[in-house]
C-alpha cells in the first residue's frame, strides 16, 4: 500500500507559483510525497518558472498546465492555494482533505527589465520554497 502523503497545489493558470510549489516539494520531500498542481485554468507553464527553477537544479519543463480534477483533488490529504482566486474558486473537498492558503503574489504580473522581472520570480520561487521546507518540517 502507498502510504505517500498527497499533495496538491493549486493557483488560477497552474503556470507559475503551483509549478514552482510542485518541484520544490518534489525535491524537498522526496518519496514521502506524491505531488500535484493543477488550476482554474490551464495558461500553460510559464518559461520564466521553467528558468529559474533550472537555475537551483530543478526541471519543471515537463511539466504540464493542467485544471483541477475535483475526483483527484478529493483523494489528497493536502490542498495548498497558492493564491486569493483559487482560495475562493477551490472546489469544495472533503473533510479528509486539509486546506491551507499560503498567497505569494504572481511574478508573471511583474513589470520591469527582463532582469526585475526574473527577480520576482526567484523571490516568490525562494518564499514558495522557505515554506515548504517548514511544512515538510511539521509533518511526521
Amino acid at each position: 500500500m502507498d502510504n505517500r502523503i498527497k499533495i496538491m497545489f493549486l493557483c488560477t493558470g497552474n503556470s507559475c507559483r503551483s509549478q514552482m510549489a510542485d518541484g520544490l516539494a518534489q525535491k524537498l520531500g522526496g518519496d514521502r510525497f506524491e505531488i500535484y498542481s493543477a488550476g482554474l485554468e490551464a495558461h500553460g507553464l510559464n518559461p520564466r518558472a521553467v528558468k529559474v527553477m533550472g537555475e537551483i537544479g530543478i526541471d519543471i519543463s515537463g511539466n504540464t498546465s493542467d485544471v483541477i480534477d475535483s475526483e483527484l483533488l478529493n483523494t489528497m490529504d493536502y490542498a495548498i492555494t497558492l493564491c486569493g482566486d483559487a482560495e475562493e474558486r477551490c472546489p469544495l473537498t472533503p473533510p479528509t482533505v486539509t486546506k491551507y492558503h499560503w498567497p505569494f503574489p504572481d511574478p508573471a504580473k511583474a513589470t520591469g527589465t527582463e532582469a526585475e522581472i526574473l527577480e520576482q520570480f526567484r523571490s516568490v520561487r525562494d518564499a514558495i520554497a522557505e515554506r515548504l521546507a517548514e511544512f515538510i518540517r511539521g509533518i511526521k
